[in-house]
């Protein structure tokens, strides 16, 4: 059985004495498998602060280069490692609508991640307007299959999958249980194409704008494995009543 995993995501939010009320939060979470993604500045903050609690702490993004270098302002995937970092988020759709990153960015930077130890959130999904023209599950396969074209289905025994529709990502709207699992079940079939058994284990996230009031509904899904939270994951409260539901889910 696929235990859940409830990963948050602070974006670029946080100075250091909300960092450490965050962290004496979260020292309270457990029953799920938790990490947290703060902006890179912090890392080594929330390292330390989490320290003993089994509780990752990710990177919000990653080098294109994978060796030390003449890359001014990068971190590659070998430093975050280094840092403490367990876990790091490839292909955020704000990466890809503000950054101009490609699918074969992402794809590059995924197999940077495994190959430092590091496990990768492959983040894939569709805008509103791919929504409404019908060609989600084509995007998504895109997205997916670019990945699968370097790494390998094998890779996805070491990565996570979070599916975060464009159009639901800090506008308040959110997909439905039955919108989001048709996505879920989409993804793994996709998987299931190339091996089957590493379909069945891959944990395959939800990213739009899952809160408390929806996080039971949406984990309660087949195909639905945790939750990759923006928003929500800046108040402890919040994020630890979605880990309290994927507890419940799992």
């Amino acid at each position: 059985m696929r235990r859940p995993i409830v990963v948050g995501n602070w974006k670029m939010n946080g100075r250091r004495a909300s960092v450490d009320h965050l962290i004496a939060g979260l020292r309270a979470v457990g029953g799920v498998d938790v990490a947290v993604c703060p902006p890179a500045i912090f890392i080594r903050q929330v390292v330390e602060g989490l320290g003993g609690k089994g509780i990752g702490v990710g990177a919000q993004d990653v080098s294109l280069y994978e060796q030390d270098g003449a890359y001014t302002g990068e971190v590659s995937a070998s430093m975050l490692s280094d840092a403490g970092c367990s876990y790091v988020i490839v292909g955020h759709s704000e990466r890809r609508a503000l950054c101009g990153e490609t699918d074969e960015d992402v794809a590059r930077k995924f197999a940077n991640a495994l190959r430092a130890g590091l496990c990768p959130i492959l983040c894939v999904g569709e805008t509103l307007e791919e929504r409404e023209q019908g060609v989600t599950e084509s995007v998504v396969a895109r997205q997916l299959d670019a990945v699968l074209g370097v790494s390998g289905v094998a890779a996805f025994e070491r990565a996570l999958i979070a599916y975060e529709p464009v159009w639901a990502i800090g506008t308040g709207r959110t997909a439905t249980p039955e919108q989001a699992q048709q996505v879920h079940a989409f993804i793994r079939a996709r998987l299931a194409a190339h091996d089957a058994g590493v379909a069945s284990r891959a944990r395959i996230q939800y990213g739009g704008s899952m809160k408390p009031e929806n996080a039971a509904e949406l984990m309660a899904m087949p195909d639905i494995d945790g939750g990759l939270i923006g928003g929500a994951s800046l108040k402890a409260e919040d994020f630890m009543a979605i880990c309290a539901a994927a507890g419940g889910a799992a």
